[in-house]
């Protein structure tokens, strides 16, 4: 089984910078999306730490150990990179006054031999496509999630409120940060989607199943939801990585038909 990655970061319609990171690394199978928050330019620097450490440290690691390393020690690896991530941004928000109170949401996603691990911080989310079916698997750290949780709200009166970007974890906000992993088996046609919440606050999971649906080359599906995303406002900067399981066996053209390669 291997994988194909196409991934997408774009303004939007109203903000001027770009507070959204990503890093994609085929060769580890390691996707990283950051969401920064924060003053001034704070949220893009908190963002671009937070991909650069953890996509750098787990590629040395896996490099070293991936051989040998079972699911549980990878876990272990992608919570150990997050932590040194949170430090780092806490330390820079300590000790730059420009810098102060930033921090950043998080998803990320770890291919592992036929296993697929997803950590979060946050309200970044990682969805899959399989058989017809979107299931979100991350659980927004937020409040307005938590309401919804304890039965305050509604999914109706949810979809109105005004406190959907309310975080309760975040890297860079305290010493310590929970990552929340989930790890399945992966399938031949699956498609994972990862996202900052400038996609799904605007565009419905009905309307990310009918894009997911059309099962197109993933750089069309990546423009379209994108696109849907700023067609609906765009008023947060929009992020999207896609990850599709393949088996490995790409389709030949005509001439390579006609040539017999």
């Amino acid at each position: 089984m291997e994988f194909e990655y196409c991934a997408l970061t774009d303004v939007g319609r109203v903000r001027d910078n770009n507070e959204d990171a990503l890093v994609v690394d085929p060769a580890h199978g390691v996707v990283v999306l950051a969401d920064g928050m924060g003053g001034y330019n704070a949220g893009e620097v908190a963002s671009a730490l937070a991909v650069e450490l953890i996509s750098s440290e787990l590629a040395r690691w896996l490099n070293e150990a991936a051989g040998v390393a079972q699911t549980r020690d990878v876990r272990r690896a992608m919570e150990i990179c997050v932590d040194t991530a949170n430090r780092a941004i806490l330390e820079a928000s300590r000790s730059n006054d420009a810098y102060a109170g930033m921090g950043t949401t998080l998803v990320m996603l770890v291919v592992h031999r036929d296993q697929v691990m997803v950590g979060h911080v946050g309200d970044s989310r990682a969805y899959r496509w399989r058989d017809g079916q979107l299931l979100q698997i991350t659980h927004d750290h937020s409040l307005l999630q938590e309401q919804i949780d304890f039965g305050l709200l509604t999914a109706e009166q949810a979809a109105a409120s005004d406190i959907g970007n309310l975080v309760t974890r975040a890297l860079g906000v305290e010493e310590t940060v929970l990552m929340d992993v989930r790890e399945s088996p992966a399938q031949i046609g699956d498609t994972y989607l990862l996202c900052s919440d400038g996609l799904n606050d605007l565009v419905t999971d009905a309307e990310i199943a009918e894009i997911l649906g059309h099962n197109v080359a993933l750089e069309v599906t990546a423009r379209r939801l994108v696109g849907l995303a700023n067609a609906c406002g765009g008023h947060d900067n929009v992020s999207v990585v896609l990850a599709r399981a393949t088996n490995g066996v790409k389709k030949r053209g005509m001439m390579s038909k006609l040539l017999g390669k």
